[in-house]
């Protein structure tokens, strides 16, 4: 089998176990809002009951008041009260819509987000920004609207089937008149369904792939403009948007297509029931308001036509319920109830880890014992997985085989709360979160530092000197503040040195520094921050230099841990590691002497 046939076939696959995650995802939004949900579908059905009960009555009134009957006055206080409740319980129903709809909506966006949220890292990596977005945002609201949708479109089948009912009661011949076009309504609904569920699904395709594209050019804004590819980029860009056109156009084809032959239908059978009535009418075997009341019927059981707006609504619906179920289906890195020794020094244990990345094995059988208060430097050529052991070692993510101990406690057994509050990062290119400068170096899980705790955090990570300075210090709004990617840096350091607990992983976080810089800091985490266990993924020299312990990782697997001095001497291939490291590390040492 070719590889693009094995991807439809996985494809098609997937497809039913997506649309059985979307239903169940629709039904956990329906229950959010089920009370507002079951009050749309009784003011719906009550709006078409009074609809239906409207035919009968304006019929007998009207034999009423051609016969002068004493009656009659009070039959057309009768219609009036019915008319003015199917108007008023078709006003409660859309007010009913708009809440169930938002509250829907926000169901969904909040099961998604906290999926997406309680994922492993490179899970939620899965799909590009963009397309997140469109699943949480566009998709999540149209999905939203599914629930009132298909209340809606049960209310809309009980005036056809009263109305057929009534046309029975009324006269036989005059009921299976109409009944002769009800199998062609039947068929055009159901192509409507079919041909609808295609388009739409293809269309919320293409439009997240046009999202995803969209996010990228903007986050890569400069590096674009610097190129001087904007037109390139445009061009990638709306690649698609000619299909998303056709499909779009095709969508409107399909309703206007089924609505231009409901319409040419409807009149059709409209017209047999009127002559057929009128035949009976003649014979004596209806009378007038029977007749008016016949042909009121007709108009209400042919607007079973109606449906298809009801029904187009839930296809959309379940077609972008799809997109946002999507992030529902991301495993979820779950936590157990465990709670870490106090006082623990910060042991870390691996023990036979294996992590599998797209088929291949990436870290083969770690084991590994890292003393408590440890300082580790993680070396290796580019590729080694350096960055996927730090993942695991701090829990970012799980291994596929083996465990990671800290203390003598299985980091999947601990809580998130002490998990959290005890394992903390500082990564190489950090995202700031916060209103202000201060808020982002205080983010953490734990209470709030306090002013103190967040100033020592940033002068033990080389940021205080460029934070008072700027326009209103710690109180500066992020968005206010130009930062360079060593500053950036520096404050995703001092967030660290902040909620620093027993073990502290740095994953390449002194990359922006200059050397000078990135030496206080390594002193500021020896002297300065809480003692505790560290892991330092490294490419300077110095960093491993300063390390008790050096893990040096080639290919995913361990080979070889030990002072740097010893594999130094004894070790070409470690010395290699670091030749074009050390020669980077000279030059910079020379432009700062200077």
């Amino acid at each position: 089998m070719s590889p693009p046939d094995a991807a439809v076939d996985t494809a098609q696959a997937q497809a039913p176990a997506e649309a059985r995650s979307a239903d169940r995802a629709l039904v956990a939004a329906a229950r959010h809002s089920g009370g507002r949900t079951a009050a749309v579908l009784g003011c719906a059905v009550a709006a078409a009951a009074a609809a239906l009960a409207e035919p009968a009555i304006l019929g007998h009134t009207l034999d009423l008041l051609l016969r002068r009957a004493p009656s009659g006055p009070a039959w057309t206080l009768l219609c009036a009260a019915v008319i003015a409740a199917e108007v008023t319980l078709d006003a409660a129903a859309a007010r009913l819509t708009g809440e169930v709809d938002g509250r829907s909506t926000a169901r969904l966006r909040r099961l998604g987000l906290t999926r997406l949220l309680r994922t492993a890292p490179h899970h939620a990596a899965r799909y590009a920004p963009g397309e997140t977005a469109a699943r949480l945002t566009a998709h999540a609201t149209e999905a939203g609207k599914v629930p009132a949708a298909a209340a809606h479109a049960v209310a809309a089948l009980v005036a056809p089937l009263g109305a057929v009912a009534a046309l029975f009661l009324i006269d036989l011949w005059t009921a299976l008149a109409f009944l002769l076009g009800v199998p062609l309504l039947v068929l055009l609904l159901r192509a409507f369904a079919r041909d609808t569920l295609t388009s739409v699904a293809r269309y919320q395709q293409v439009q997240l792939a046009t999202a995803g594209r969209l996010v990228e050019a903007l986050a890569g804004a400069r590096t674009i403009a610097a190129a001087g590819t904007a037109e390139r980029e445009r061009t990638r860009i709306l690649a698609q948007l000619p299909e998303l056109g056709a499909e779009g156009r095709r969508m409107w084809q399909v309703y206007g297509g089924t609505t231009a032959r409901s319409a040419a239908l409807m009149p059709m059978l409209l017209y047999v029931v009127l002559a057929v009535g009128g035949i009976r009418l003649s014979a004596g075997a209806i009378g007038v308001g029977e007749l008016l009341a016949a042909s009121r019927y007709a108009a209400l059981a042919a607007g079973i036509g109606a449906v298809t707006g009801g029904l187009a609504a839930v296809v959309r619906g379940r077609a972008a319920a799809r997109r946002t179920a999507a992030l529902l289906a991301l495993p979820e890195l779950g936590h157990g109830r465990a709670e870490l020794p106090q006082d623990g020094p910060g042991t870390l244990e691996l023990r036979d880890v294996r992590v599998v990345r797209g088929g291949s094995t990436v870290l083969h059988d770690i084991s590994l014992v890292i003393p408590g208060g440890t300082t580790v430097a993680v070396v290796g050529r580019s590729g080694a997985g350096k960055t996927l052991f730090a993942a695991v070692a701090g829990r970012l993510t799980d291994p596929d085989t083996g465990q990671v101990l800290l203390d003598g406690v299985p980091l999947r057994e601990v809580s998130a709360e002490a998990l959290r509050r005890e394992v903390g990062y500082a990564f190489d290119r950090p995202v700031l979160l916060g209103d202000t400068v201060g808020d982002a170096i205080g983010f953490g899980a734990g209470p709030d530092p306090g002013p103190e705790a967040v100033r020592a955090a940033a002068r033990a990570a080389c940021a205080d000197p460029f934070v008072r300075h700027l326009p209103h210090g710690y109180d500066t709004r992020l968005a206010d503040a130009p930062l360079s990617g060593g500053e950036v840096q520096r404050l995703g350091l001092a967030r660290s040195f902040c909620h620093a607990g027993r073990l502290l992983v740095l994953d390449d976080a002194t990359s922006s520094l200059d050397t000078v810089t990135a030496r206080e800091v390594e002193r500021a985490l020896a002297h300065a921050i809480r003692p505790g266990t560290r892991i330092v993924v490294a490419h300077r020299l110095s960093s491993a230099v300063r390390a008790d312990l050096v893990v040096w990782l080639e290919d995913g697997r361990l080979r070889a841990t030990g002072a740097h001095d010893a594999l130094w001497r004894c070790e070409p291939a470690y010395r290699e590691v670091f030749a074009a490291a050390a020669e980077t590390g000279a030059q910079a040492d020379r432009e700062v002497a200077r």
